[in-house]
């Protein structure tokens, strides 16, 4: 009879904290737009900062709650931005298909993670602009796969202009994270049943659930 009072305190079973970093221009406001919103405009507008977006969604009949956080990928913002890899527990990596820098780019990215972020952070690779004319195209595919491969990361090419792939890179990251959090809880459980429900195993799986909704 505890459950409802709980699922009315919070609508979710995983807060689940995502991060998009990349140069400026490779269209992570637009990814983030396109998700949160299911729109796509045109208009180019510099991120100032952070910005972030929030969508609920349902991965293995558990809610999971994505506060995803947009940052600025220009050089004068990244001491802003640097603060918020140490609360992500996921890290979308995005470069453009068409800018061969931006992909380049990408290990300095990966750089950064390595100093900021948590030693469990699960990785993305992104290769956004993936609708773009052949011709146009400065990044095979193939070498954005071989990156990822390199880094142990998955790897999407995607179109925040087509909705190509972006709802399964989300989902991706976020099927990957609540696994995580869900085996860690199950390594937890054991603990918590012996010290405050010897006899209840029940309530020790409930206080495992609970850890995983503070989502930290």
């Amino acid at each position: 009879m505890a459950a409802p009072p709980a699922r009315a305190r919070a609508d979710y079973d995983y807060l689940i904290k995502l991060l998009l970093i990349g140069d400026s221009g490779v269209g992570k406001s637009c990814l983030l737009l396109r998700f949160s919103d299911g729109s796509f405009t045109t208009s180019f507008i510099t991120t100032i900062g952070i910005d972030f977006k929030i969508r609920t969604i349902e991965l293995d009949g558990k809610r999971i709650k994505l506060q995803i956080w947009d940052t600025a990928g220009q050089e004068r913002f990244r001491t802003i931005t640097t603060a918020y890899y140490r609360g992500a527990m996921g890290i979308l990596l995005v470069y453009d298909v068409t800018d061969e820098s931006s992909f380049n780019n990408i290990k300095n990215w990966i750089r950064n993670i390595e100093q900021h972020a948590s030693d469990n952070v699960n990785k993305i690779l992104v290769g956004n602009k993936a609708d773009m004319d052949e011709s146009k195209r400065a990044v095979p595919t193939s070498k954005g796969q071989a990156l990822a491969d390199e880094y142990g990361m998955k790897f999407f090419e995607t179109s925040a202009k087509t909705n190509l792939n972006v709802e399964e890179v989300f989902f991706s990251i976020g099927r990957d994270i609540k696994q995580r959090l869900s085996e860690s809880d199950t390594k937890s459980e054991p603990q918590t049943i012996k010290i405050n429900q010897p006899d209840n195993s029940a309530g020790g799986a409930q206080a495992g659930q609970k850890s995983a909704c503070c989502g930290s």
